[in-house]
């Protein structure tokens, strides 16, 4: 018997055209990540200096030699110790009472089916528009007219205290994480609390139970942008303690301006010092940081 040769089939080759390439994003993605670094290096710079190089050489200059004594020297003068353990005194409260309303008012809003629902988002979302100098002096005698036992408060208010600026600061923050936790809480399914209902769970264990551990990503990712805006925060506590001893790190700084002449290296290794802390906590929660973000952005 004959066999018929059949034709080989015809095998098509797609050409790949090369992707477009965004050099005016990278561009301008290199511009704007050097004019956020090179302040930054440069205080680092001027830190690593002794004085007398700086006076000698100028500070746009590199000549003369490296060390750490400014560091030393800042954290000694500064009194470093004693105003980081007032930043992680309201720092610590004012970060967890922040995410803990802000997570109950979102599961309000998102959740639950009510007739206020985007009016009260609304109202806390623009509560963030407002300006915090204007509600400086009404705030200050507001607190100034509210009594405490002195076994509080030495002032008897709530003026030259911890809770005047952790409160103060709760209020401020919780506008964004409502907003920011209510858009996370919309984009889970619904099914989840409707089970939970047809199986007898109140309002308190859904959001407990089942919504908070899904919210554990952007949790973690609003309390590291709290614990940065709180611990950097300097306008409040300023506002409302008195007492130096109670005073944040942010204000730390201010022990090392001389009365008639400033050593711009001291400063700057005590600007470096107030950095380190945050920095830490951002690469410690970097991942969970960066898995809240991408988690809420792809969410609906």
């Amino acid at each position: 018997m004959s066999t018929i040769a059949r034709p080989l089939p015809v095998q098509t080759v797609v050409v790949r055209k090369p992707g477009k390439r965004h050099y005016g994003t990278h561009i301008f993605l290199i511009v704007m990540a050097a004019v956020w670094l090179v302040p930054l290096v440069w205080s680092l710079y001027t830190a690593l200096r002794p004085k007398e190089d700086t006076d000698k050489y100028g500070y746009f200059s590199f000549g003369g030699s490296f060390g750490f004594e400014n560091f030393v020297q800042a954290w000694n003068q500064g009194g470093f110790s004693k105003y980081f353990l007032n930043s992680v005194l309201i720092t610590v409260p004012t970060v967890l009472l922040t995410l803990l309303f802000a997570s109950m008012m979102a599961f309000a809003v998102s959740r639950v089916s009510w007739k206020f629902n985007i009016t009260l988002l609304i109202m806390f979302t623009a509560g963030n528009l407002l300006p915090p100098q204007v509600l400086a002096a009404p705030l200050f005698e507001m607190f100034k007219h509210v009594s405490l036992p002195y076994s509080v408060s030495d002032s008897g208010n709530l003026l030259n205290t911890y809770i005047a600026v952790i409160i103060v600061d709760t209020a401020f923050q919780i506008g964004f994480c409502t907003f920011v936790l209510s858009n996370y809480m919309k984009a889970l399914p619904q099914d989840l609390t409707e089970a939970a209902l047809v199986d007898g769970a109140g309002i308190w264990r859904q959001y407990w139970n089942i919504i908070m551990p899904l919210c554990r990503p952007a949790l973690a990712a609003l309390g590291t942008l709290q614990v940065i805006f709180i611990y950097n925060d300097f306008f409040w506590p300023l506002l409302f303690i008195q007492s130096g001893d109670r005073l944040p790190i942010t204000t730390a700084i201010n022990n090392l301006q001389g009365q008639f002449l400033s050593n711009y290296n001291l400063i700057a290794a005590g600007a470096m010092i107030t950095l380190i802390p945050t920095l830490v906590i951002y690469l410690v929660l970097q991942r969970q940081f960066v898995a809240g973000l991408t988690l809420g952005a792809s969410k609906g």
